[in-house]
Formats: structure tokens, sequence, C-alpha cells
């Protein structure tokens, strides 16, 4: 694992190195009058790998995610996106820094009007230039690639809560981003629609070589994510299955309490730990 100023290095000179990070938050601090939201928060995602955030209610899950896309601005300490420095941008220049950035939230906020086609390539239809015929195709394949092909022509009201959430999720993808944030994706659904959610996230990860960020208190979707992996066939079919105990290091988890992080480790170390605090929040 990879940290924010380990070993004395700063997060500049880390993001300098071979294989850098794509997000690096360096003693992060904010506040909202004299509530106090995030302490001093440090934690770095690699390319290709998961980082997951529990806390309850109010400990500042969603914040973090607010502050990666420029939402929200910390009060103090260095934010990298992708190499840049976003603590330090303007509304203008975060637009670029979005651009690689795809966001799902709990309720998918999917345009009723729209058609899952038209849903899923809105970004490419209406802020881009590619080609309408490669719009098209793009947006088939991303509906391919989470199993929803044949509903691309459906309105959402015509959709489960699963599928919609799946349909989101495929928006997300359309423009390529390098990095999703998952905002309690899998939130008010059944546990066996929120695994095909989950899923969703995990084939996007180890096929697509996407980087995750994920917010939930859904503690089984979070331990699915973290233990689970993506393999295609050798008849191109794709499988989840049980994770390798080297691709579990690759999702890790961080726990918030009261503004700190109380944990960061693999699904294996938040099991184990003997943290009074930690083993309430699993029971």
């Amino acid at each position: 694992m990879v940290e924010a100023s380990t070993d004395g290095l700063t997060a500049e000179q880390i993001l300098s190195e071979a294989g850098a990070p794509v997000i690096v938050f360096d003693q992060v601090q904010l506040a909202f009058d004299e509530q106090v939201v995030l302490k001093n928060i440090s934690f770095t995602l690699l390319g290709g790998h998961t980082k997951i955030i529990l806390g309850a209610s109010g400990s500042g899950k969603s914040t973090i995610l607010k502050i990666v896309t420029g939402l929200l601005h910390a009060d103090a300490g260095v934010v990298w996106v992708n190499g840049e420095r976003v603590d330090r941008l303007n509304e203008h220049e975060m637009m670029a820094v979005r651009a690689d950035l795809g966001m799902i939230f709990q309720e998918g906020a999917l345009f009723d009007s729209l058609t899952v086609r038209e849903n899923v390539g809105y970004k490419l239809y209406e802020e881009s230039d590619m080609p309408i015929e490669d719009a098209h195709r793009r947006v088939e394949e991303v509906l391919g690639f989470i199993g929803l092909g044949e509903y691309i022509d459906r309105m959402p009201s015509e959709l489960s809560g699963g599928q919609r959430r799946r349909v989101a999720i495929a928006r997300a993808m359309a423009f390529k981003p390098r990095i999703l944030l998952y905002d309690e994706a899998t939130t008010g659904l059944d546990p066996i629609t929120a695994t095909t959610v989950d899923e969703e996230i995990v084939k996007l990860r180890d096929l697509e070589r996407v980087s995750s960020l994920v917010v939930t208190h859904q503690l089984r979707d979070a331990f699915y994510i973290a233990t689970h992996m993506a393999v295609r066939g050798g008849d191109g079919k794709v499988k989840v299955v049980p994770a390798t105990r080297e691709k579990e290091r690759q999702a890790e988890f961080i726990m918030l309490r009261d503004g700190l992080i109380c944990f960061e480790g693999d699904a294996d170390a938040l099991r184990q730990s003997t943290d009074p605090y930690l083993r309430t929040f699993l029971s």
C-alpha cells in the first residue's frame, strides 16, 4: 500500500513515481462553521484499485467525494486527482478534471423523459464532438457490458431499481473515465439486486482498469466488492469469482470516525481487528 507522505515523501514526490496514484489526500481538513467534518485525512488510491469508505452517518464519507469532484474545497491540506492539485483549481479549471471522473449516486439520477440509450449517451451526444454513429456504438457497447443491451430503447420507468442503477453506471462509463465514484450505489436495493450492482463495480475495475472510490454503509456490499474479482473465460464470458489473496489486497477499507481515519486496510485486516469501535460497527 502506498500512503501520502510515507517515508518522508511528499504528495508531489509520490505522484512523480512510476505507477502514480490517481487520488491523493494529504492532511485534508474541512469544517462547516464550528462543525469539524474532516481532520487531517490522508490516503492514496492507486490506479485500478478500490478504496471503500465506511463510517456512521455524518462521518464525512460523501464529503470526501465532493472534495474529489471540486464541489467542496478543503480548508487545509493537499488533494491530487490524476496529477492535478484540485485544491488549487477554480471552477473552470475543474471541468477538465471532472471529464475523467464518473459519479454514481444513490438514486441513479436518470432523466425520466429520455430512453436508456439517450440517458447513457447523454454526455457523448450533448457535450462531445463524437460522430453520432460512434456515440451509438459506444452506448451499445457499455449496455452490452452490463447486460442490458436489450433495454436500450426502454424508458427508465420500465426498469427495476437495480436496472436503473446499472444504467446509471453505464452512463458514467460511456465517456471512459479512469475513476468512478460511487455514493451509496446499492442503498435501498434488496440483497440480490444489490449484488448485480456490486458485480458491475467489480467488472469495471478488473476488466476496464477503472479506479474506484466507493462510499457505502452497506457492509455486505463492501465486503463483496473487496473479496471478489472479474475474469474472462476462454469462451469470452465474464464471471465474478472469489478474489485471490493478491487481488483482495488491491481493495482497501477506510473507516471514518469523528472526522478521522480510525482504520485503513484490506478485508482480512478489518475482519481481524480487535478495536471495540470497529467490532461494534461490524456486528
